[in-house]
């Protein structure tokens, strides 16, 4: 006795709901449908088998738009089953002459199951078989400004004349249309990018949020500086050595985020998301996997860009080093790290998780802690939470590396701050080991601990 699956129907006789386990079908992975075995596998049998061979033949032809008799082929199997098999169509969304283009009249396959496609599904076949390439598309605004594109241009010493554009894929036509890309790398970007610093990991409370826009070159360049202020440094002291670990790998970081922007589908208007918690960071973009590719595949390098003339325009300026390396770069500097990078992937969005390296070591400590590598707090007393070194702390640290000492006015005008917050710094280095203090008074200076 054989069941049903997600590849095989079965129909004790033919009626016209057949029609919509074909469409089911042919919109998803393809499959068989046999006619004349009841639900449970047996075999019942057409009393007249070659009449409802013709009747399901022209049925299938004249019933289901677009035409889709080129994916279907018939077999009479004993003389007393017919069996169709569909093969998954080029030409998506099949969908029933009587009823249209809509839900009613779309179906997909679920699980063993034919069911009315969602408004969303059919929007998403269409795009596929129409092969639209939103980069390419004519912008529906033409009042573009390119000050933000100029810049990272003129940074990277790449020409960015007008006479480029069409090059790039900016412009098109005999009128040199701004095109969809254009407006990506204009001022006027609909687009935009929102970070999210949350307390807790309940999305309850914010520390901070942020909403960038701009080209998105712009967006890169802004969202890069923010990530860098939000990623904490904690020092480790190993014996008589201090070792600074950032919590997220800055090469990670920098790679999903290119990934967010490159790789996104641009023809939702919805921002793309980061969210930073206490222990992890997530970067969520619209737009899943391109038809015929798997988590399995990204993860052993396979890439096929979304936008390539966008993605074009990120290697020249030497953003991207070459296509497909970005999920090995990030997880290499996962390497040692006893938590990977996840990625949650649905039909339409795509979320990659980064691990906090530090968070993940602190866990480690709460169960057991050895005395070669021990976190110090207040009077060099071991404890468990991870003493972080902020952007000014290490702007303190950086200065005293170079010029060996810095006194409390010199950390005022180097961080531009008045006299009590300035000292509140030194002190919080102090307490941490990671300074020591000699002299009183204007005689007092601050070196590195030996």
């Amino acid at each position: 006795m054989r069941l049903e699956t997600e590849e095989i129907e079965f129909k004790e006789q033919f009626t016209e709901s057949v029609y919509k386990e074909v469409i089911a079908f042919a919109n998803t992975n393809g499959g068989t449908i046999y006619i004349g075995i009841d639900d449970e596998g047996n075999a019942v049998g057409i009393k007249d088998v070659d009449q409802e061979y013709v009747r399901i033949t022209n049925g299938i032809r004249d019933a289901i738009m677009p035409d889709v008799t080129m994916f279907v082929r018939y077999k009479i199997q004993d003389n007393q089953v017919v069996q169709i098999v569909v093969r998954e169509g080029t030409n998506k969304p099949y969908y029933l002459k009587a009823k249209g283009m809509r839900q009613g009249g779309v179906f997909v396959r679920q699980g063993s199951s034919s069911v009315s496609a969602s408004p969303e599904a059919i929007r998403q076949m269409i795009k596929e078989s129409d092969g639209d390439v939103y980069e390419e598309k004519i912008s529906p605004v033409q009042e573009l400004t390119f000050q933000g594109t100029s810049e990272a241009f003129r940074v990277n010493d790449v020409d960015f004349s007008t006479s480029k554009y069409a090059a790039i894929g900016m412009t098109v036509g005999a009128d040199a249309e701004y095109t969809n890309l254009g407006r990506l790398l204009s001022d006027q970007c609909e687009h935009t990018i929102r970070v999210a610093v949350f307390a807790d990991e309940g999305k309850r409370m914010f520390r901070d949020r942020q909403e960038f826009g701009g080209s998105v070159l712009t967006q890169f360049d802004q969202v890069s500086k923010y990530l860098d202020l939000c990623n904490r440094t904690a020092a480790v002291v190993k014996g008589y050595r201090r070792v600074d670990t950032r919590d997220y790998p800055e090469e990670a970081v920098r790679e999903a985020l290119l990934n967010a922007i490159v790789h996104r589908d641009y023809s939702y208007s919805g921002s793309s998301i980061i969210n930073i918690y206490d222990s992890h960071m997530e970067f969520i973009t619209l737009g899943g996997l391109l038809p015929g590719i798997e988590k399995e595949d990204i993860c052993n390098g396979i890439s096929l860009p979304r936008n390539r003339k966008l993605a074009s325009v990120f290697y020249r300026l030497r953003l991207i080093e070459a296509y497909g390396t970005g999920i090995f770069r990030i997880m290499d500097a996962y390497e040692d790290c006893s938590e990977k990078p996840k990625f949650v992937i649905t039909p339409n969005s795509f979320k990659l998780i980064l691990p906090n390296r530090n968070a993940v070591k602190e866990k480690a400590y709460s169960v057991r802690e050895t005395p070669s590598e021990q976190r110090y707090g207040t009077n060099m007393a071991p404890y468990r939470t991870i003493p972080v070194v902020t952007e000014q702390m290490r702007r303190v640290l950086t200065y005293i590396d170079e010029y060996g000492q810095i006194t409390d006015g010199e950390i005022q005008q180097l961080l531009s701050l008045k006299k009590t917050r300035a000292f509140t710094i030194a002190k919080r280095l102090r307490e941490f080991g990671l300074i020591v203090v000699e002299g009183r008074g204007e005689e007092r200076r601050y070196r590195r601990v030996q």
